[in-house]
């Protein structure tokens, strides 16, 4: 079994359920006894926070790629960034590292394309909405992706990171993503990408009439599979 790095903290909520995730694959593939082999780095958040809001990519990029040094340093043979929005720096991150990253994306576009669809909503932070980084990722791989209007990104943005990243979860927050959901299918998505790893704390595919593709959980299940040779990285852009 390959070693997992997990880089996460961002936020600490949603990088505990890649921790559960990841471990529940491994014991539905081997039974037993069997763990996963990680090891973990979990950054401030507080500190990328501010760079996120400061638009101080460059130095979130530079704090990733020592993060990321760092697993490599302690054995880790990949690297699952367990975050969305800061793979808009996953070219800053893997500079000059010896070891993949397992991109986040790509591992949801291949869930994607494997049930057949072509168009797909866009839910995460306004980040990862608004700026072309995810969007260009996933039309690469062949995906026509929608995102919410302005009003609706700005919902989708405040509950992730005024209540989900707090461990915040409400049932008024939970209707608004519904109705948000609601909205993005009428104007033609065919399902809809949880693309916040936090978002899955909040809402599940219950919650929407079209598929759902929960990135959290996509990239803890492709990051077992690839730890234990079953697939190999999922093709880049």
């Amino acid at each position: 079994m390959k070693v997992i790095g997990l880089l996460g903290g961002m936020s600490w909520e949603s990088s505990a359920e890649y921790y559960r995730l990841v471990n529940e694959r491994v014991r539905e593939l081997r039974g037993g006894f069997h763990s996963a082999r990680t090891v973990l780095y979990s950054v401030d958040f507080a500190e990328i926070e501010a760079m996120q809001a400061e638009g101080r990519w460059d130095d979130a990029g530079r704090e990733l790629n020592r993060a990321a040094r760092g697993l490599e340093a302690a054995g880790a043979d990949f690297v699952v960034l367990c975050t969305n929005t800061m793979h808009k720096v996953a070219d800053q991150l893997t500079d000059g590292l010896g070891i993949p990253l397992l991109h986040l994306a790509d591992a949801t576009a291949t869930a994607i394309k494997a049930g057949n669809l072509g168009r797909v909503g866009l839910l995460g932070t306004g980040f990862t909405m608004a700026q072309p980084f995810y969007r260009e990722r996933l039309a690469a791989h062949g995906l026509d992706v929608l995102v919410p209007d302005e009003a609706d990104r700005e919902t989708v943005h405040r509950v992730i990171y005024d209540e989900l990243v707090h461990g915040v979860v409400t049932d008024e927050s939970r209707e608004r993503y519904r109705e948000v959901i609601a909205r993005i299918v009428a104007a033609g998505a065919e399902g809809v990408i949880y693309g916040c790893t936090e978002i899955e704390l909040l809402v599940g595919p219950e919650d929407s009439p079209v598929p759902t593709f929960p990135t959290t959980r996509l990239h803890a299940e492709a990051a077992v599979d690839y730890a234990l040779g079953k697939t190999s990285l999922p093709p880049p852009t």
